[in-house]
C-alpha cells in the first residue's frame, strides 16, 4: 500500500516548478502503479501552450477558474470539470484565477519532468 500526504511532498523532489505553476507528484513511475497522480497548481493570469507527445493526461478541477483552447474551441474550467487529452492534443491552458487540478498521466511521469511552455515537450513529457 502507498500512502502519502501533500504536506510531505511540498518542498521535496516531488514538488516540481513547471513555469506557470507547481506539480506535486503523489505517484510517479518508480511507485509501480502504471500511471502518475499529481496535485497541480496553475498560477492566476497565466497562459501555457502545452502538448504531451508521450503521455495522455486527464485533469479534474477542484479549485479556480480557467479555460482550455484547442483548435479555436474554448472549454471553460471550473470546479467539477474534467478534461482528458486523449489524442496528445496541443492546447492552451489559461488560468483566470489560481487553478488546482488533480491530474493522471499514462504512462507515468518519471518525476522530474517539467513543461516547455512553447508547446513542445521537455525531454520526458
Amino acid at each position: 500500500m502507498i500512502v502519502n500526504q501533500l504536506s510531505k511532498i511540498i518542498n521535496t523532489e516531488r514538488d516540481v516548478e513547471w513555469g506557470n505553476g507547481r506539480s506535486r507528484r503523489f505517484l510517479i513511475e518508480k511507485d509501480g502503479m502504471g500511471y502518475s497522480l499529481t496535485d497541480t497548481i496553475i498560477n492566476a493570469g497565466t497562459e501555457s501552450l502545452l502538448e504531451y507527445k508521450n503521455h495522455k493526461e486527464t485533469c479534474y478541477c477542484i479549485e479556480g477558474e480557467g479555460e482550455i483552447e484547442k483548435d479555436g474551441q474554448i472549454f471553460p474550467i471550473t470546479p467539477g470539470t474534467m478534461y482528458a487529452l486523449d489524442q496528445h492534443d496541443k492546447h492552451y491552458l489559461r488560468a483566470k484565477t489560481t487553478l488546482r487540478l488533480v491530474c493522471v498521466f499514462d504512462p507515468p511521469l518519471q518525476g522530474h519532468e517539467s513543461h516547455n511552455l512553447n508547446g513542445n515537450e521537455s525531454s520526458h513529457y
